[in-house]
């Protein structure tokens, strides 16, 4: 794979819409995921690929002492502009996933919502993660499972816009056995499946959004000849009403994930 030429279109495509008003949507698994970890006042905290601030903020909630990082400028500039309107003290920076820089073991607690998964060299990002994180500390992801709305989702994108050959499909991070390969057999893994409710007024309503706002959809769309965009609308509104749980007009999208907390033992080093 070409990590470069990838990385850049990553960049475009997470710039693109505005991923505030989805990210937004989402910080309940957040708030969670700083439950799950058992994130303790005045510890050390990096959330990655941090987005526009969803744990990071959860995380200062909780008085931790907090850096959040992204590859994407625009979306650290939202992460600010929240800190600063709810009076939390956060400082975010521009980094990649797969080249933390910060010395090894300087967190005692590594998170990530919903985007390392997203990093195109999966196994770096992991050593990544793992390397950052101290002994006995506790790394904590919420990854979308593959047979998720977000895994239906991408599978529907990529029959418009093919991934680039060799990339391996995000998703698998919401799996336990992908976990575990990994981060290799020292770690401890905890990683029970969850499912939040994501509402919309209609699944017409939440297929403009998304092609509005969400990056991957928005770029997607874009991205097709005027004859196919609305086939790819029409699919994109099938995944929508195949995960709807509400039994109304309204839409109940299911979203399922692997809420992850992995524990480092003390003593290991990498």
């Amino acid at each position: 794979m070409d990590i470069a030429t990838i990385k850049q279109r990553q960049q475009a495509t997470w710039a693109a819409g505005d991923y505030a008003a989805v990210g937004t949507r989402l910080l309940p698994v957040a708030e969670l995921l700083c439950e799950a970890v058992d994130l303790r006042a005045g510890e050390l905290v990096l959330d990655v690929a941090c987005g526009n601030g969803n744990a990071a903020l959860a995380a200062a909630r909780r008085f931790g002492k907090v850096i959040g990082v992204d590859f994407v400028p625009a979306l650290l500039d939202q992460a600010r502009r929240r800190a600063d309107a709810d009076g939390l003290d956060v400082t975010f920076e521009e980094a990649d996933a797969e080249s933390l820089p910060f010395p090894d073991a300087s967190f005692d607690v590594v998170l990530s919502t919903c985007g390392a998964m997203f990093a195109p060299d999966q196994e770096q990002t992991a050593r990544e993660l793992l390397r950052v994180c101290r002994p006995g500390g506790r790394i904590g992801m919420v990854n979308w499972t593959p047979d998720s709305y977000v895994g239906e989702l991408f599978r529907t994108i990529g029959r418009y816009v093919p991934p680039p050959p060799g990339l391996r499909p995000p998703v698998l991070w919401g799996s336990t056995d992908r976990l575990r390969e990994l981060f290799g057999p020292s770690v401890t893994i905890s990683a029970p499946r969850r499912s939040f409710a994501w509402r919309f007024p209609s699944a017409e309503h939440q297929v403009e959004f998304f092609t509005s706002f969400y990056g991957p959809t928005n770029r997607a769309a874009a991205a097709v000849a005027p004859d196919r965009a609305a086939d790819l609308r029409s699919d994109l509104l099938d995944a929508a009403k195949r995960f709807n749980v509400s039994g109304d007009d309204t839409l109940v999208l299911r979203m399922d994930y692997l809420e992850a907390v992995i524990g480092k033992p003390a003593g290991v080093d990498g």
